[in-house]
This record gives structure tokens, sequence and C-alpha cells, in this order.
């Protein structure tokens, strides 16, 4: 079997797995439910985005590729880190929208951040995970050339609803979900290990 490269070595792989030739319409459809599942659910370095937006009027316009927040501060001196929390807990905690303050807790509302207390004009700063483009659209893309077993085991789980009644795809099943779930937890325990030091820093006698 080849090596996972992109898009049709991807198909190859999976089409072997199912030995079922009939299947080989759905292979496309079973990669893209597996990609936006990983998509949606995992934050991993390579969609970490620097965030730079204006906030005016007491709200800042969120990115149209915004996934979710890492972190976000006022830049002053000392910069002021802000706290994620629901619009609902926001309002009651900061129900006069008006002012020029400096904030603390951050939200989204529609298509703004909004903040409370009611925030002065300012520079919103920090990181947030951004949506990628899935491999329908990028070949290939960052999981196929980085983990290209995390989605070949994703898309055969995503198989299970056509394979009802041929008895040895459906005892592959367990098997394929053991190797996706290590696959996603290696993967996740190396971005851990990416972002923290490898060890006190050691001074060397000469």
């Amino acid at each position: 079997m080849a090596v996972i490269t992109n898009l049709a070595t991807l198909q190859t792989a999976i089409a072997v797995y199912l030995t079922r030739e009939d299947l080989t319409t759905f292979i496309p459809n079973f990669i893209q439910n597996a990609e936006n599942k990983l998509l949606r659910t995992l934050n991993l370095r390579n969609e970490e985005t620097a965030l730079s937006v204006s906030v005016s009027s007491g709200t800042g316009t969120v990115p149209t590729d915004f996934k979710r927040l890492k972190f976000a501060y006022v830049p002053d001196s000392p910069a002021i880190l802000l706290r994620w929390v629901s619009i609902e807990e926001l309002y009651r905690s900061y129900p006069i929208r008006t002012g020029s303050s400096t904030p603390c807790l951050i939200s989204r509302e529609g298509a703004n951040f909004t903040f409370g207390p009611f925030a002065k004009d300012f520079t919103l700063t920090g990181i947030y995970w951004a949506k990628q483009d899935p491999l329908r659209t990028t070949d290939p893309s960052w999981y196929v050339t980085n983990a290209p077993e995390v989605l070949l085991y994703g898309s055969l789980l995503e198989s299970a609803p056509f394979i009802k009644g041929d008895e040895k795809l459906l005892q592959e099943l367990p098997i394929w979900e053991r190797l996706y779930n290590d696959a996603v937890s290696t993967l996740l325990t190396e971005e851990k290990h990416s972002s923290e030091s490898a060890g006190a820093l050691v001074q060397r006698v000469a």
C-alpha cells in the first residue's frame, strides 16, 4: 500500500482497508466527515493565529476564521489578561453598556467581541485558533502531512453505517477505533510537549 501523501493516496489506503468496491464513491464523504470532526474539536499549534483587533465603542470585529480564543489581553502596562465568559455572564456582571473602562472580561456577541466593563478604545491582542481549509480545498492538508493515521482511521470509522451485515469489516471497527483514539492521544501529547519546556536550565561548569 502506498504511503499517504495526498488526497488520492489517502483514498487508496481507505479503499484497501475496506475491500469494498461498492463503497468507493462514498470514501470522499468518509474523509470529509472525519476531517470536519477533527477541525472542529482539536485545537492545534498550526491553527494558532495572532489576534489584533481594534476595539471601538465597546466592541471589536471577530476574525472571519475565528474558531476559539486561546488568550487575549489589553496591551496596557502592565498588560491586562482577559477572561472568556458567556455573553450572559458578561451582561449579568456588567449590565451598564456605556463608559470607557479597562475591561477584564471578554465574550462574543454575533460577529463582535464585547467586553465587561464597557471597554475603552484599544487594540485587542492575543492568540486564537483559526479555522483551517479542509483537504478537499488544500491538498495535502496539515493532517495528511503531519498525522495521516488520524485521518485514515477516522475516515474508516465513518464507514460504520455502510458496513452493517459485513461481519468481516464489523470486526475491524473496534480495532480502527482503538488505533484512532491512540493516534489522537499521541497527537495531543505531542502538541502538549511542544508547548512545554524540556526541563530546567542547568548551568554548565567549565
